[in-house]
Order: structure tokens, then C-alpha cells, then sequence
């Protein structure tokens, strides 16, 4: 290898060190993929009540998105183009934009771990997960001191979302002061114990508040190895009743946000078994958007569009109402 090669190579790794090195200033607009007033089309293309907006906040992390195996990396810049875009037009238009009738959204761009960081923790995957953690920490962090003023909050996330959610919840509510604020805490895809916090408990109604609601989702032939591994004698909900037991009919679904951005009702059946959810086949209509695949778990928040919007409006109203908002 030449000098040049080498010396191009040794200014990368340092340009690539200095990157990772600083913290994500939030004070930065543009490290914010949604702020109020600065909405992309994607999260209100369903969005036709606005009215709790001036009244509840929402703070969503998003799931991983850096999935290619090629891709060397542990963290992703925050600067990364690709990433960004997966962010909005993924994330935010088929996921957060369930909660984007039950208060002002707030979704910081962090340095997201690669997925291979959950399968090895130990050859840097630990590591990867507490660098991204620290972003959304520092991002949550700053809301707290410049946006929040007093409001009642939604968290709201997704698999690498919910993890860095449930560190947020242990380190900013549970047992403190600010847990007085907390409206409810939408967790999914990832493995919860029921006892996972002292004060903040499995929410097992549907106006129920102050809690954490979780769920991760399976065709009826479960994949018993990711089942077996991650979630079974874990927490769960059913997303249609919010319930910890039993089973929501079709006709109590409420509705599936799809891929060609239309919503879908009545289209399966939704069961509660230990630790997880399975859901029977959906409508024919919807085109069988991967019957093949071994779990659902990208589903688990577009499957249930509707019934979160509407549950999550349904505690923000109940919240106030119980506060005398």
C-alpha cells in the first residue's frame, strides 16, 4: 500500500474517531428528526386531530435500521443520508405517526447500534447499545430542559427504540419525581419483565396510566427458538384490549397501517400467550405482506396502527382528566 493510501486511510480513522467521540448537540435542529412546527408529510398524512397538541408531549426513538451484514460499522453517523431517510420515511410515517394525534412529537437522530450488537454483546455489542443509549439520554435530556415545561409525556418506541426507552424509564422515572408526568409507555418488541421497575408498573387497561405497555408478535405457528429466547415468561399486552390475557376477535381490530398507506380494520385475530402475541392470518386483501417470515416483529407497531393511535389518545385524555388539566 503506498504513503498516499496510508495517510488517507490514517485521516479517515481520525475523521471517523472524532465523529463518535463528541456528543450530539440538541440544541441543533437539524439533529432532530421531528420537532413541533417541523413535521415531515409522512407522520400527518393519517393525522386529522390535533387537539391534544397543546396539551401532551411525545418522545419517540426509533427501531434499528442499520441491518446490512456488509455494513462493518457498530454506530451509525448521524450525518448518514441513508439512515436519515429510513428514518423519516419508514419510522416516523409507519410507526410514530400512531401517536401523532396524542401530543407534540419529538424524535431525536441518534447513533443507532448495528443489529448484530443484540446477538454479540460481548465482542462489542454492549458497548454499541450504551454508545446509542447515551445519544438518546443526552437528546432526552435536552427536551427535558428546553421543550418540556411541566407536560405530560408519551414515550413511544420500537425494538432498539424500546431499549433505549426502558433505560430512559430507569433512569428518569422510576422512583423519581418525573414519573408524575409520564402519561404511558409504549415498549414494544423487545423482552420486558413484568417487575422491570419499582414504581412503574405493566399497564393492564385500556385508560390505565403511569405504566408501561409491551408486546411482540407471532403468526400462530410461533418460531419457537426467537420465542424460547427472547420473550417467553416475559410482559405482554394484546394491543387491541390492552389486556395481559386472552383473545380480541376480528372484528375488535381496529386497524393496520400498510404499506400502500392505507388503513385496514377487522383483519385477524389477536391471542395472548406467555410472553408474547400471535395473530391469525391476516386479510387476504392486504397481499400477504410476508406470511413467509419467521416472526412479525417489524409489524409490531403498523399492525396495530389504529388501536394505538386511539389508545393513546384515550390515556392522554384520561391523564388530564385525572390531573384536572
Amino acid at each position: 500500500m503506498d504513503k498516499f493510501t496510508l495517510m488517507l486511510l490514517f485521516l479517515w480513522n481520525i475523521s471517523t474517531a472524532d465523529c463518535f467521540s463528541q456528543a450530539v448537540d440538541y440544541s441543533n435542529q437539524q439533529n432532530w428528526a421531528v420537532l413541533p412546527g417541523a413535521y415531515p408529510s409522512g407522520l400527518l398524512a393519517n393525522v386529522k386531530d390535533s387537539s391534544l397538541w397543546k396539551d401532551v408531549d411525545v418522545f419517540y426513538v426509533y427501531p434499528t435500521l442499520m441491518l446490512d451484514k456488509k455494513d462493518t460499522r457498530w454506530n451509525v453517523e448521524l450525518s448518514d443520508q441513508e439512515q436519515q431517510q429510513k428514518v423519516l420515511n419508514a419510522a416516523v410515517k409507519y410507526q410514530a405517526s400512531a401517536w401523532a394525534e396524542a401530543g407534540r412529537m419529538y424524535v431525536p437522530y441518534y447513533r443507532q447500534a448495528h443489529i448484530r450488537s443484540y446477538e454479540l454483546l460481548e465482542e462489542g455489542g454492549r458497548e454499541a447499545l450504551l454508545f446509542a443509549y447515551e445519544d438518546v439520554k443526552n437528546a432526552f435530556q435536552y427536551y427535558l430542559d428546553h421543550y418540556n415545561h411541566g407536560r405530560p409525556i408519551i414515550l413511544a418506541g420500537h425494538s432498539q427504540g424500546s431499549t433505549h426507552l426502558r433505560m430512559i424509564l430507569r433512569d428518569f422515572f422510576d422512583n423519581k419525581e418525573l414519573r408524575g408526568q409520564l402519561v404511558a409507555a409504549y415498549i414494544p418488541g423487545i423482552g420486558m419483565y413484568r417487575n422491570e421497575f419499582n414504581s412503574i408498573p405493566l399497564m393492564n387497561a385500556a385508560s390505565q396510566t403511569g405504566g408501561f405497555v409491551t408486546w411482540n408478535t407471532f403468526k400462530k405457528n410461533v418460531d419457537q427458538d426467537s420465542y424460547r429466547r427472547w420473550y417467553k415468561g416475559k410482559a405482554v399486552v394484546n394491543p387491541v384490549t390492552w389486556q395481559t390475557s386472552g383473545t380480541a376477535t376480528k372484528d375488535q381490530h381496529q386497524g393496520f397501517l400498510y404499506s400502500n398507506d392505507q388503513t385496514f380494520c377487522h383483519c385477524f385475530e389477536t391471542n395472548v400467550i406467555d410472553g408474547a402475541i400471535w395473530i391469525s392470518r391476516p386479510c387476504s386483501y392486504l397481499g400477504l405482506f410476508s406470511w413467509t417470515m419467521k416472526s412479525l416483529h417489524k409489524g409490531d407497531v403498523n399492525l396495530f396502527w389504529k388501536d394505538i393511535q386511539e389508545n393513546a389518545k384515550l390515556r392522554a385524555r384520561t391523564y388530564l382528566l385525572e390531573k384536572g388539566s
